[in-house]
């Protein structure tokens, strides 16, 4: 055995597209022609691999033709030695290249411990990877049975009405949902950018900042202390002028919830955004059980959104979208009709 060491930064290797595609791949890649399985068998081909991988490269090249076989038979052995998964191999496990959907489905079922799910969501757009090359992973997921429909997360409509062109042009299932950001003080997107396209989508939802929590500082336990990065920037608008506006409008809001529907101003969060006839479902936050309870009062609340409360909380926001100007046109749906 060498007493070879780790001499790069695997975190420092560069990775590429191939070609035209969302695969990607390590700047520099293994080949086992002539060597590994030829004149390199046993535990050097473990040495070797195994400091390749430590240094970075997690691409590896072999043919059935290479030592008559023997070298796909001696790196199938190591990967196996070595407890490297199928996916540790020229890993995409982010974004949306097809190889990306396709393992982290079968991951994720197997984590599950189911053998499908009913939605796939595609968390975030993925612009090095061609749109076609998602449409196609996402139905090839559906037609293997892994899902019955996919959809997406926090894409602009410009994205999904890309998708669904190559969809229609390709004869494929197009995204049914969209899950997005939708509350009182985010409504451009949902309401206003979103808005031709409701004859296409659903939308699912999910927000915090409005159950009134914040309106004193940040809870020692809340979402915001517990993950201080991923929410840094809502933290860093709570202190600023903008900030603390949202939170005056959230102390009325909370008075109006209380005096007005008997409510929480959580409760009064939730049927809001419930009301809306373009909503599917809103998705429910809870670290205990007792909250999902309390969540759950809000179906209480929707038919107590009168026309005159929903002017007061208007009255509130003043953040109301503008409409899109339609110029005349009626509002057609992808197959041209009105």
């Amino acid at each position: 055995m060498s007493d070879a060491r780790v001499t790069f930064d695997p975190k420092n290797m560069p990775f590429r597209r191939l070609g035209p595609s969302g695969l990607r791949v390590p700047l520099f890649s293994l080949g086992s022609w002539l060597t590994l399985g030829g004149t390199v068998v046993g535990d050097p081909v473990k040495e070797i691999i195994k400091v390749a991988f430590e240094n970075g490269i997690n691409m590896f090249d072999t043919a059935e033709g290479y030592a008559k076989g023997r070298s796909e038979i001696e790196m199938g052995r190591v990967i196996r030695e070595l407890g490297y998964r199928r996916s540790d191999l020229v890993p995409n496990d982010t974004g949306l290249s097809r190889k990306h959907i396709i393992e982290g489905t079968q991951e994720s079922l197997a984590r599950l411990g189911l053998d499908y799910v009913d939605v796939i969501f595609a968390h975030r757009p993925d612009y090095s990877t061609p749109m076609e090359e998602i449409v196609r992973a996402f139905n090839y997921v559906i037609e293997k049975g892994w899902a019955f429909y996919w959809a997406t997360s926090e894409w602009s409509a410009r994205d999904i009405e890309e998708a669904y062109h190559v969809a229609d042009k390709l004869n494929l299932i197009g995204p049914i949902a969209e899950q997005c950001q939708h509350h009182m003080l985010h409504r451009e997107r949902p309401e206003k950018e979103y808005a031709p396209l409701y004859k296409k989508y659903a939308i699912a939802l999910a927000s915090g900042l409005l159950t009134g929590k914040y309106n004193n500082g940040v809870p020692e336990k809340s979402r915001l202390a517990t993950h201080p990065d991923f929410f840094k920037e809502t933290i860093k608008n709570l202190d600023g002028e903008e900030g603390q506006e949202k939170i005056r409008k959230i102390q009325e809001l909370t008075k109006l919830a209380e005096t007005d529907l008997g409510c929480s101003m959580t409760q009064l969060a939730l049927a809001w955004v419930a009301r809306n006839p373009n909503t599917s479902t809103v998705i429910l936050g809870a670290s205990k059980p007792e909250q999902v309870v309390e969540n759950l009062k809000a179906l209480e609340v929707i038919p107590k959104l009168t026309p005159e409360i929903l002017d007061k909380i208007e009255d509130i926001l003043k953040n109301k979208p503008a409409p899109i100007p339609s110029f005349g046109r009626p509002s057609l749906d992808r197959f041209g009709r009105t």
